[in-house]
């Protein structure tokens, strides 16, 4: 391309950029001299400079899709997407919010530095490369922890690892491991998610009724056990089981339990098995749990004493 030739074609720049963001060393290639760019990423000028080295072809604040490609630009082609935005181009829903940041994993040998919203992490362990919408990101497992250990509050790591395992995106095993012989530095929250979610809580919501029951002052009761009939025939696997009086507690929501479009027809098949059963069931909102933990507490205690007042059927757990 001769020199001054990309100023006859405006369309041509934003053919070679990623969003309308760009390298300057691929302007320059294109017949943008330097002082050029310099000069229209000034003040009042029609370009933006977002990162060292990395232009926006606009004057306008970047939208995330922009800022995330100047990431990747400044990254490298060795650059890993990790943390939150890799978690949200997988389409894990509860994300903590890591405000503007960008998180990359670039090699141990690298010589790339924190810049703007851009982190750099260097690592000696470089995950699994996934792609979405494009973007290297890595495996997902990482890309979880890596956002979770920058997090100082419990409830947002709960949400976000309660859900990657109860939408099988990984496990409680696979998670443990990365944990183990990932960097050490903020996993004292996560390991303490880790251990909650040993005990067989399969999600946030869960983890929210047993601090309740906690309150409640009954037995403990079974957590997520099938349970089955006098003929042998499954019935449902209860988020809580009081066995003594035959009790089932459901905390029922649909971001964590119902996987398909037609979770309603399941549920109501299921309510149909207790009845059938003649299990007398409680269904909660997991809102409630934060919003509403006494009232919670009081109808958990009189759906106790009504099942404990009854002839208790005969259904039992298995194992």
């Amino acid at each position: 391309m001769k020199k001054g030739s990309w100023g006859d074609d405006p369309e041509l720049l934003m053919e070679n950029s990623d969003h309308g963001v760009i390298r300057a060393m691929r302007l320059q290639e294109m017949g943008v001299p330097s002082t050029t760019t310099y000069r229209r990423c000034g003040p009042g000028g029609p370009w933006t400079r977002l990162l060292p080295g990395i232009v926006l072809l606009f004057n306008a604040p970047p939208t995330r899709e922009q800022q995330i490609a100047a990431a990747m630009l400044y990254g490298g082609e060795t650059a890993l997407l990790t943390g939150g935005e890799a978690c949200r181009a997988y389409g894990l829903r509860n994300v903590p919010d890591t405000g503007d940041e960008i998180h990359l994993l670039v090699p141990h040998e690298r010589k790339l530095h924190n810049q703007g919203f851009v982190v750099v992490e260097r690592t000696q362990r470089m995950p699994r490369t996934a792609t979405r919408g494009g973007r290297p990101l890595a495996e997902v497992t990482r890309a979880t922890l890596d956002v979770c250990r920058r997090q100082t509050e419990i409830r947002p790591v709960r949400a976000l690892m309660s859900e990657v395992v109860q939408r099988e995106y990984s496990s409680f095993e696979r998670l443990s491991r990365e944990l183990a012989h990932g960097s050490q530095r903020g996993s004292a929250v996560p390991r303490h998610v880790l251990a909650e979610l040993a005990t067989g809580q399969e999600s946030i919501a869960e983890i929210d009724a047993r601090r309740v029951w906690a309150r409640s002052g009954l037995p403990e009761p079974m957590w997520n056990k099938k349970l089955y009939n006098a003929a042998g025939e499954y019935v449902a696997k209860p988020d809580a089981w009081f066995d003594k009086v035959a009790l089932a507690w459901e905390v029922d929501s649909l971001s964590f339990h119902l996987k398909v479009v037609d979770g309603f027809d399941r549920t109501l098949a299921r309510n149909g098995r207790y009845a059938a059963a003649g299990v007398l069931v409680l269904q909660t909102l997991p809102s409630r749990l934060r919003t509403e933990p006494d009232k919670v507490v009081a109808e958990l205690l009189a759906a106790h004493a009504a099942a404990e007042a009854r002839a208790r059927p005969d259904v039992r757990i298995a194992g």
